[in-house]
């Protein structure tokens, strides 16, 4: 058995000449040499002979056997592991494995060269397929975002609106009706306009339109027997998908779809001197109705209030008169919802009177309201009822000094948002009042016990105070213009105190338009109004009281302003223009957490043709980028701190966001 072993081990080759001769008897006859040793130098290396395993330096007997173990032992770990790399399955079964290993062992020196090319070629084509897993997704995937970008057409985004149109002429200083809503339900609300157009020479044609906020288009046009006042939307019929838009003329009110601008119903009135007042349903359809008041120019007429279904237009029951002393502006009507749940209805002629809901249904109807909620009274108000000497009118305010304007403390309240949602409401029925009485003084109404707040006394006041937040106690502070002799003057009152936060002067003639406000994301608001060049009063300079260009007959440039309170030395001058702006209004646009500015303008035209009106509309966040900036006399501003930089103003205002 020794010998057909030594007869088996034995490989061909060329003995080396450093080596003696290995006798595997001696080997196997050894007891002291383990059966591994043997098996492990049995494996030939690479192919080759047995002497060249050992390599130089090695010797006979048992220290070369030794050293030529290791080494084979070493390159046999190397082939397993190069086996099992780039074997032909990394699950193959033992048959496979054995295979590969006989090949190996058994072909010799030309055999394992083959057997190396076949490896590489092998990695290669391993490397060409991964390669090839990875690049073809990564391929397609890139394919697929190129067809998204060029072939199939994204969704474009709201286009900020920018535009200007002339529609109709101008009515001489009075404003056209102006309202917003959004009729085309594209989240963006449209500009509803009074228009006046004329036919032939002396003869006029009446109508309103909707505007499109976003490219100025006409949605729908309405024609009307009269020039149009007022128009109000937001009125909810049950019959009606869309909101009711409604069109207020001297002796009619006409309700129309607000999408279409389709009739729904009207009513003939006479002398016609308010807006709608939006009540709670008054006759068990939910849907609310409404109250008008008209005022003949007839002094011998009394002020009379009229109850209207929303549903269908109808009278419901007489008109009702009141007998009211004192002379001036209409003030109101107004609802208020006081703390007890009690509606009221303000109003007056120079003083400020109320009543309540339930008793002026029952004069006009002649019952009781079918609504519990609507017979409440507040005993707190009841027994203001001595002052007038009347069983169902309420003294609020009057005195010696007129009351020339009475409206909601809240902010961005004004007749163009006086709309018939409750929405728009909720806030106003429940909020004080801003207070003007003699021309020159201003107060906060207190809604809870009928008190003023306080009182600031003011050169003549000739528009409608506008809230807004100037400074961060979170009461609504009171921004108010007064002209005389050339000088407008503009001053922001805090609402918690009565005292002055901000005041700046301008060379302009009077100008009746009021200003807005708008809210922006820190909480603060942004006020925007109308003036000509700033004055920078020094010492022992008399201010000039003519507007730059009127004395060389130039047409006098107006400019549009927006303040904020971070930077109250600074202001934004956005636009400038020799038109005269009538009216104008915000639009806030909640997707792009912009707003947009509305003006009515009227501009003059060559000839003997008629003064044309101008809408025009932009976004504040663009008219801010190309905005100029004007610096006011730092040392006339209270609180006033470290001149700010030009480039920290422009960042500043062109991160600004506006909210609701």
């Amino acid at each position: 058995m020794a010998s057909a072993l030594s007869r088996a081990l034995k490989l061909p080759g060329k003995k080396g000449s450093e080596l003696g001769e290995y006798d595997p008897l001696t080997q196997a006859d050894s007891e002291d040499e383990s059966e591994e040793d043997d098996l492990v130098l049995s494996y030939p290396r690479n192919g080759l002979g047995r002497d060249g395993c050992l390599g130089p330096g090695g010797g006979s007997g048992r220290s070369g056997r030794f050293v030529g173990a290791v080494d084979e032992m070493l390159d046999e770990e190397d082939e397993d592991d190069d086996w099992r790399e780039h074997g032909p399955s990394l699950e193959g079964d033992d048959s496979k494995d054995s295979q590969y290993r006989d090949q190996r062992r058994g072909s010799g020196s030309l055999v394992g060269v083959h057997g190396a090319d076949g490896d590489a070629k092998e990695m290669r084509m391993k490397h060409m397929v991964r390669t090839a897993a990875f690049l073809v997704p990564l391929v397609c995937a890139t394919l697929l975002v190129l067809l998204c970008a060029f072939l199939i057409p994204c969704q474009k985004g709201k286009v900020r609106p920018q535009w200007e149109r002339a529609f109709g002429e101008a009515g001489g200083i009075t404003p056209p009706a102006l309202a917003l809503w959004d009729v085309n339900n594209d989240s963006v609300e449209d500009v509803l306009l009074g228009v006046t157009e004329s036919s032939t020479p002396g003869n006029k044609v009446y109508s309103a339109a909707a505007l499109s906020a976003v490219n100025g288009q006409v949605i729908w046009k309405k024609p009307t027997s009269e020039r149009v006042m007022y128009i109000q939307c937001g009125l909810r019929i049950s019959a009606q998908k869309s909101h009711v838009c409604l069109l207020i003329s001297k002796s009619t009110l006409t309700a129309v779809n607000g999408t279409t601008g389709k009739s729904l119903w009207l009513v003939q009135l006479k002398s016609i001197e308010s807006q709608v007042v939006l009540l709670p349903d008054l006759q068990g359809d939910s849907i609310p109705d409404l109250l008008i008041s008209t005022l003949p120019a007839d002094a011998t007429m009394d002020l009379s209030f009229t109850l209207i279904s929303g549903q269908t237009g109808a009278k419901l029951g007489r008109s009702v008169p009141f007998n009211i002393s004192g002379q001036g502006k209409l003030i109101g009507p107004l609802l208020h919802k006081t703390q007890q749940e009690a509606f009221y209805i303000l109003f007056g002629l120079g003083n400020i009177k109320a009543i309540s809901l339930c008793d002026l249904y029952i004069h006009a109807t002649g019952k009781m309201p079918s609504n519990q909620e609507l017979r409440k009274r507040d005993p707190g108000w009841e027994g203001l009822k001595a002052r007038t000497n009347s069983s169902t009118l309420i003294h609020i305010f009057g005195g010696a000094e007129d009351v020339t304007f009475l409206s909601p403390h809240v902010v961005g309240y004004d007749g163009n948002h006086n709309n018939l949602d409750t929405v728009s409401n909720r806030n106003s029925t429940r909020s004080d009042w801003v207070l003007v009485y003699g021309s020159s003084k201003l107060s906060v109404l207190r809604q809870k016990d009928l008190r003023k707040e306080w009182t600031f006394s003011s050169p003549l006041i000739h528009s409608q105070p506008t809230s807004g937040h100037f400074n961060d106690d979170g009461v609504l502070d009171i921004f108010l213009q007064h002209s005389a002799n050339g000088v407008m003057k503009v001053q922001i009152i805090d609402g918690a105190k009565g005292r002055l936060l901000w005041s700046a002067e301008f060379a302009c003639p009077r100008l009746d338009l009021g200003s807005t406000t708008m809210s922006t994301s820190s909480g603060q608001s942004v006020f925007l109004f109308w003036a000509s060049e700033p004055i920078r009063a020094q010492k022992n300079v008399t201010k000039t009281t003519v507007p730059p260009g009127a004395a060389a007959g130039q047409p006098l440039i107006r400019k549009l302003f927006l303040l904020h309170p971070l930077y109250p030395t600074v202001l934004l001058e956005l636009n400038s223009t020799t038109d005269t702006a009538v009216t104008s209004a915000v639009i806030f646009d909640e997707r792009q957490d912009d707003a947009s500015y509305i003006t009515v303008s009227s501009q003059p035209t060559p000839g003997s043709r008629p003064i044309v009106c101008v809408v025009k509309i932009m976004s504040l966040k663009a008219a801010i980028v190309k905005a100029k900036m004007v610096r006011l006399n730092e040392n006339r501003m209270q609180e006033s701190s470290v001149k700010p930089s030009t480039s920290e103003v422009s960042t500043f205002f062109r991160r600004l966001a506006f909210k609701h």
